[in-house]
């Protein structure tokens, strides 16, 4: 192999080495150690391999299914709003409206604020003696107890992380309205076709890189969501709001099963995988 050659091949190894260096440190390593951990017993005193028995215990873990049932029920019923509204608003607010920047950067605040902070606003809103139950016994309803309710505490939870992701996706699909020609609408026009047409025919297929983004990350995101069950149910009532994130929380800090929580971890890592797998065969990108 020549010297040019050589140089070639090692360059662009060299300029990368920096990012590689931080990101073995801090990512690789790490996702590594936590495989390891998920064979073993370890908790604060001690490390002990214990195989695949981990796996079997989330396996027949009745609290684990409930983890689960709910984490599925918590996402499905999450990023479908948090894709449909955002994509009207998008389509409304990329037409010449009044307002228009005001109602853009109204959205989008929500996705730059507190977690935690919203998520006490949203657990003083709807306490027991909270804004929402006083409007609702000055329209003659029963008060409805939201957040210690199995029924309604996790529509809440929903409620709170849809409006929440709005404003992110909101942004993404404005950028990707933009990046379609507008000569395809004027073509469209020529012939006749309407609102609904147009959107269906060329807003949609124009947005899909788009859509299949935000849809992964609002996946991801809803799949690792913790701080508003942590500041508004605790998991609870009854274990009805508990989702993956927050029951590898109670193992590891709680209490303090490390070995069981990075078992939780891996599979939750292995669904955030899966779901980059998805969108690099879709896209083929």
């Amino acid at each position: 192999m020549s010297l040019n050659k050589l140089k070639a091949k090692i360059t662009p190894w060299l300029f990368l080495s920096p990012a590689l260096t931080l990101l073995t440190i801090f990512l690789f390593i790490p996702i590594l150690y936590l495989i390891y951990l998920s064979f073993t017993n370890g908790n604060l005193t001690s490390t002990q391999w214990i195989g695949i028995n981990n796996y079997r215990r989330l396996i027949i873990d009745s609290d684990f299914a409930q983890i689960i049932i709910n984490t599925i029920y918590f996402s499905i019923t999450s990023i479908i709003p948090s894709i449909i509204i955002p994509l009207l608003l998008a389509v409304l607010l990329n037409q010449k409206i009044i307002l228009r920047s005001f109602f853009r950067t109204s959205y989008f605040i929500p996705s730059i604020t507190s977690l935690v902070a919203m998520g006490l606003g949203f657990r003083w809103l709807f306490q027991n003696n909270g804004p929402v139950n006083q409007l609702l016994q000055q329209i003659n309803i029963t008060p409805i107890p939201w957040l210690n309710s199995p029924l309604w505490a996790m529509p809440i939870i929903i409620l709170f992380s849809t409006w929440r992701q709005i404003g992110f996706n909101l942004v993404v699909f404005l950028a990707g309205l933009q990046a379609i020609p507008k000569s395809r609408y004027e073509a469209a026009e020529l012939d006749g076709a309407d609102s609904w047409a147009k959107f269906l025919y060329i807003t949609i297929p124009g947005l899909k890189p788009t859509l299949i983004f935000c849809i992964i990350t609002t996946s991801i995101f809803t799949f690792r969501s913790f701080e508003q069950i942590y500041v508004m149910t605790n998991g609870g009532p009854a274990n009805s709001t508990n989702i993956l994130a927050y029951y590898i929380y109670q193992q590891a800090f709680r209490q303090f099963n490390f070995g069981y929580a990075a078992a939780a971890t891996s599979i939750l890592l292995l669904i955030a995988f899966l779901l980059v797998y998805i969108q690099i065969l879709i896209t083929k990108e």
